[in-house]
């Protein structure tokens, strides 16, 4: 008979490999989803162009294909001319040669994709976003703030010697870790606030703050009780950062 904590090990095991399979399946229907839109949007660009078409032919499509198929949603009129829409904006996405760092689009809902499509329109930059989505995870209302404070001119742009003191290539992953300005408008201190009531509130806020920082950043503690030979230190604001292996210290 197995041991107890045998048992538990089997557990967490089986546990993490279905949670694993749910997470590819979700990820793998997103990316066939995406492929659809991507596809029907080839499709209608092609016979407008080809045949020029009028602009009551969607909305018919639309009332057609609510007929045909009721059960079905996010095939309104609105969502086939995004779909038009998000084809002209990646038309090589799902060809055999897709631009680098362009399948990454297919990892993110359409929600994400639409509100990239419609508030980014610099393809470089909206590639950016894609990738920082993709990596850090970002929910639809995350990218919206990001792309609203233009994450992207402030990151790795902090002022730093970091390229004097540390060695490559450690010093360059850090000063990508970090931006400027960091922007924490979510916080309502009025003008003359004491460093005191600034760390107080960041703590309040500590998700949004982490947000900000970044991916990678973990809290480790407040007014963190640091001793050096005999005399005793306390660090306002303490993370580890995961990927980079070392201390942030505020």
């Amino acid at each position: 008979m197995s041991k107890p904590n045998d048992y538990t090990e089997l557990l967490a095991e089986i546990k993490a490999r279905i949670q694993t399979a749910q997470t590819r399946a979700v990820l793998a229907a997103n990316s066939e989803l995406i492929r659809l839109y991507w596809q029907i949007g080839e499709q209608l660009t092609a016979r407008q162009a080809r045949e020029g078409w009028g602009a009551g032919v969607i909305p018919r499509l639309a009332r057609d294909l609510h007929n045909e198929l009721p059960e079905l949603k996010g095939f309104s009129e609105r969502n086939l001319k995004l779909m038009a829409q998000f084809f002209r904006a990646y038309p090589a996405l799902f060809a055999d040669h897709a631009p680098i760092g362009q399948p990454a689009v297919a990892q993110l809902p359409w929600a994400h994709n639409v509100l990239l499509m419609q508030t980014v329109k610099d393809e470089r930059v909206r590639n950016w976003y894609v990738g920082q989505a993709v990596a850090e995870g970002w929910s639809r209302n995350v990218l919206k703030l990001q792309i609203a404070s233009q994450a992207h001119r402030r990151q790795g742009n902090a002022v730093t010697n970091f390229a004097a003191r540390l060695p490559a290539p450690q010093s360059d992953l850090v000063q990508q870790a970090l931006k400027d300005p960091y922007i924490f408008d979510f916080l309502t201190l009025q003008a003359g606030f004491q460093e005191r009531e600034l760390e107080t509130s960041l703590v309040r806020h500590l998700e949004k703050f982490l947000i900000e920082l970044g991916r990678g950043f973990a809290f480790v503690g407040r007014q963190y009780h640091v001793t050096v030979g005999e005399s005793d230190f306390y660090i306002d604001l303490l993370f580890y950062h995961l990927k980079l292996r070392c201390y942030l210290v505020i």
